[in-house]
């Protein structure tokens, strides 16, 4: 009985899209195997799920899924569960003295659900005050694309973000918001197609009304070329 319990609370969990954690659980020995190992390992999984279903993986159009499967998972959509992948972001002294909010919106976030393994796709809006130092563009895009590059749910990775910058910019003064839609409730389940899920955390000044509002107008702009 307790059995049958434990499950139906894990199912529960995963089918109402329920964090645990606003950290990545991962486990002491995640680092262990080698990228290649790791790889050839997935792909013998990989390939048991696909005989499994009943496939024919001497066909040519399957026989090369499980590998592409495994390089994908290791190089591309999980690779931000590696630390050593996390982009190296170098701050500069804020000599132009600029003292208001910085935004970058419209960020592109392509993550993976990790309670169905199915993408998340949206957009991130990252904005920071200065205290003394700034960090370039780019880097705000990698740092959402890193940790995208991991099963997620939508509001550990806005906190992660934060988080990230925060340390990057020695300030509390940072703010994210995600727009995104969700695979697993759009193409199974309910089969929502129009839904999407947004996500915000605030820290420091954007915790303040007028600060928060001035962001939300900013993102709200549209861009025009």
């Amino acid at each position: 009985m307790g059995l049958k319990n434990n499950i139906e609370t894990f199912d529960s969990i995963g089918d109402n899209h329920v964090g645990t954690s606003s950290e990545t659980p991962m486990r002491p020995d995640a680092f262990i195997l080698s990228e290649e190992e790791k790889i050839n390992m997935i792909k013998q999984d990989v390939q048991h799920i696909m005989e499994t279903l009943g496939l024919d993986l001497t066909d040519d159009s399957l026989k090369g899924t499980p590998n592409r499967v495994a390089k994908m998972f290791v190089n591309e959509i999980f690779g931000g569960l590696d630390p050593t992948k996390k982009p190296k972001a170098s701050t500069f002294d804020n000599k132009y003295q600029y003292g208001e909010m910085l935004v970058e919106k419209n960020i592109t976030v392509y993550s993976t659900c990790e309670h169905h393994f199915l993408p998340i796709v949206g957009r991130a809006h990252v904005a920071y005050i200065s205290n003394g130092t700034v960090v370039g563009l780019s880097k705000m895009n990698r740092i959402v694309d890193h940790f995208s590059k991991r099963p997620q749910v939508q509001e550990r990775l806005t906190i992660q973000i934060v988080k990230e910058l925060q340390n990057v910019l020695k300030t509390k003064d940072v703010a994210c918001v995600i727009d995104a839609k969700h695979l697993c409730v759009n193409s199974r389940g309910i089969r929502d197609i129009e839904s999407s899920t947004v996500t915000s955390e605030f820290g420091g000044k954007f915790k303040e009304k007028e600060t928060k509002r001035e962001f939300l107008n900013y993102i709200q702009l549209e861009t025009k070329f």
